[in-house]
């Protein structure tokens, strides 16, 4: 068998309201989607993390740079495929897009792989260790208003996470160290006192205002402070680890086994945070995984992309090995995205309908379907894609 085709999707829509995070505000919803056809006919399908024109900028890596290293290969190979791009971009991008890029086309040929022997990744990895897991709902994005205004919002909206029946909630914060304090205030009265709560800066901050807002989540008993400083600030989060009782977390930003085995030896992470959208795909993930498992380092994967890139995510979840092993280990919980996004709740053919199972049940199932389990509607890509 042999890899015939790669092409990228990059998918867009306007956004029915302004959101943003510490960085930016955004109005339009993207998706880079990764299509791997073989001379037998089989798809495989994959995402890259990364949104608006960096999703344009990566389509130009999978279909310029990547593409004519692997076609006419075996999509089976994806161990001999990942290192041969790696080795080839290495000089060029160790971290970042294109290592975002390579991670669309490795999920693609895990795909492959799976559908080629009938069976669901978690399968090919080694088995589920859990046929569903309880999820998370991710809200209270910032919005441009004043912050008395986003309070009494985020007040409603966190209730209404909880009322979804998500195991707990994540909020936005990096507004500045004292805006940021009404805001956690405000999630917490609106879930209550025993409710978990996660707050996002998106690396905000310099070490001293992460050590403020650091300790007004402790009071409010947040269960993690995520990413509070840059990514490259080592020494950062390993002084916050030790100087905070919250939990800090972090690592999406990171890429390959070697950036996160800085960062694990480091010692400066309570819960690692991996993208496989992002980080070089299943292959490097497990790779990363193992990693963090050896630093006795517990993993929370982030999500955050379209029905592809939560599907990938389930069967990761589904076969993360138990931490530590026992009658009551730590647990993996889905990251959900409750914003409006067309891009999972359309995209495919059988719709996952996360918040409804949910809502029914508090769990989500893995999907048991070849591959990642999921095919998307080609109508529907071709309706979106820029």
């Amino acid at each position: 068998m042999k890899i015939v085709s790669v092409r990228s999707h990059v998918l867009q829509c306007d956004m029915p309201e302004v959101l943003g995070y510490s960085q930016q505000y955004y109005s339009k919803r993207s998706a880079h989607l990764v299509e791997i056809v073989t001379d037998e006919g089989l798809i495989g399908w994959g995402e890259c993390f990364g949104p608006g024109n960096i999703a344009l900028a990566n389509k130009g890596i999978v279909e310029g740079v990547i593409a004519p290293m692997i076609l006419g290969m075996d999509p089976l190979d994806r161990d001999v495929i990942w290192h041969k791009v790696y080795n080839l971009m290495r000089d060029h991008g160790q971290k970042g897009m294109p290592m975002q890029s390579l991670s669309g086309v490795d999920i693609a040929l895990w795909d492959l792989a799976g559908k080629i022997a009938g069976l669901p990744v978690h399968k090919l990895i080694g088995g589920a260790h859990r046929t569903s897991v309880t999820a998370y709902g991710y809200g209270m994005m910032l919005r441009p208003e004043s912050t008395a205004d986003m309070a009494a919002r985020f007040v409603d909206e966190a209730a209404a996470i909880k009322d979804m029946g998500f195991a707990a909630t994540k909020m936005k914060i990096g507004q500045g160290p004292q805006d940021d304090v009404i805001l956690a205030e405000a999630v917490r009265r609106g879930v209550g006192d025993d409710f978990p709560f996660m707050a996002d800066a998106n690396h905000a901050y310099m070490t001293a205002d992460a050590f403020y807002v650091g300790r007004a989540l402790e009071e409010l008993g947040a269960y993690w402070f995520e990413e509070p400083v840059a990514p490259e600030d080592l020494d950062g989060y390993r002084e916050l680890r030790a100087g905070l009782k919250v939990n800090i977390s972090g690592g999406e930003a990171e890429f390959n086994r070697w950036g996160w085995r800085q960062i694990l030896e480091n010692r400066g992470l309570d819960i690692a945070q991996p993208e496989v959208c992002a980080l070089g795909g299943i292959t490097e993930y497990l790779r990363v995984l193992a990693l963090a498992h050896a630093h006795f380092t517990p993993v929370a994967n982030h999500v955050w992309g379209s029905a592809i890139s939560v599907a990938t995510n389930l069967q990761l979840l589904a076969a993360m090995p138990p931490m530590p092993g026992g009658l009551f280990p730590w647990e993996p919980m889905l990251e959900f995205d409750t914003t409006e996004n067309r891009f999972r709740d359309e995209l495919l053919k059988e719709p996952l309908d996360i918040q409804g199972q949910v809502a029914r049940t508090g769990r989500v199932a893995i999907p048991q379907g070849p591959g990642i389990g999921v095919e998307p509607d080609p109508d529907v890509i071709a309706k979106y894609e820029v």
